[in-house]
């Protein structure tokens, strides 16, 4: 395969199972949502040509977000297994139109039961499931910090920031607002990340926003391109439709955007990704090869203070299911740290 190849951003509408009455009706709303996703990646195939390689698909595509639910009850309703019929149905897609494809959904695990992870899984031109990404950085709902010590004996670092080596080139994932946080793309980037997937929800407007300012940046600092899918919009919910809908995009490695979509469903973001220019680039000397210069030893220790602990959830080895009121109390302590660390002031 060519270290070139075509990227679509999928920019699809979102359909809620919020509103299912149990985890049966939101499991077929699911599977309808994502048999719906397949006929645009097929039809959008047919339209962009053969050298479509790779579609990201936007976050929590399949089920919108909770919404007044409880950890376990989103658990139940609105998240997929990690080897259930979601990730069959997604693989066959992938398989019979020949792409990687990047799934957002929140995801059961069966050594955390009664939590759910909001988690960005790869699957390959096969089907086969290459790369998991569990959120990390989350205001309401739990990661694998949460459980910390757990999580790294089960999957270990690499399972934290996993990069998978593809004929598409490395591939990494990030999720939604870590956009916002250099430090997760930095953490995949000096992994030898080459191509960031960021599956999104988030406002969509002709100015620039804070998410799509991150984008560019990311993609500069770490000398990779940025493939970010948005929904078109979230409906079966009362939130207006076109609160998060919009501005689907790729860009290089330079910060520029190389396409766009504006709002509503699109496969307007599609562009060429030139893996083999990107690795040239990477390699030349000069002020401009940030992975290069970045003396990571001093800036590890800089940031070394710490507000917010992890193991949260962890009690002697055995996690516990939060209230959505836990991660307000939370944040709340976290910025009384921040004020004894002295980093806030009154």
């Amino acid at each position: 395969m060519s270290l070139a190849y075509r990227a679509l951003a999928l920019q699809t509408t979102c359909h809620a199972v919020n509103g299912c009455a149990d985890a049966g009706q939101a499991q077929a709303l699911m599977a309808r949502n994502i048999e719906r996703v397949g006929r645009q990646i097929r039809a959008s195939k047919a339209f962009i040509g053969a050298d479509l390689k790779l579609v990201v698909l936007p976050e929590y595509f399949a089920s919108s977000y909770p919404l007044g639910d409880t950890i376990e009850g989103w658990a139940a309703k609105g998240s997929f297994a990690m080897d259930g019929a979601e990730y069959e149905q997604l693989g066959r897609i992938a398989q019979d139109n020949g792409v990687y494809l990047v799934s957002n959904a929140y995801e059961r695990d069966p050594h955390f039961p009664g939590l759910y992870f909001q988690s960005q899984v790869v699957l390959d031109d096969a089907g086969n499931q290459i790369l998991r990404y569990r959120r990390l950085i989350s205001l309401y709902a739990p990661s694998p910090h949460d459980v910390w010590d757990k999580y790294l004996d089960i999957y270990g670092i690499d399972g934290v920031f996993p990069v998978a080596r593809t004929p598409l080139g490395n591939l990494a994932c990030i999720a939604s607002e870590e956009i916002l946080y250099p430090e997760i793309a930095r953490a995949h980037g000096l992994r030898g990340a080459e191509v960031l997937l960021h599956c999104t929800s988030e406002v969509g407007s002709p100015e620039l926003t804070p998410k799509d300012i991150a984008k560019r940046a990311r993609a500069i600092e770490n000398i990779a391109y940025v493939v970010s899918a948005n929904t078109a919009g979230i409906s079966g919910v009362d939130m207006p439709l076109g609160s998060a809908d919009g501005m689907s995009k790729i860009v290089d490695d330079q910060g520029r955007v190389l396409a766009c979509a504006g709002t509503g469903e699109s496969m307007a973001a599609s562009a060429e990704l030139d893996i083999a220019g990107l690795r040239r680039r990477r390699q030349r000397p000069g002020m401009g090869n940030f992975l290069s210069r970045l003396p990571n030893a001093a800036v590890a220790a800089g940031v070394a203070p710490a507000a917010l602990a992890p193991n949260q959830l962890l009690q002697g080895g055995t996690h516990t299911i939060p209230q959505r009121a836990d991660f307000a109390a939370r944040q709340q302590a976290s910025i009384a740290a921040l004020k004894s660390l002295g980093v806030l002031h009154d």
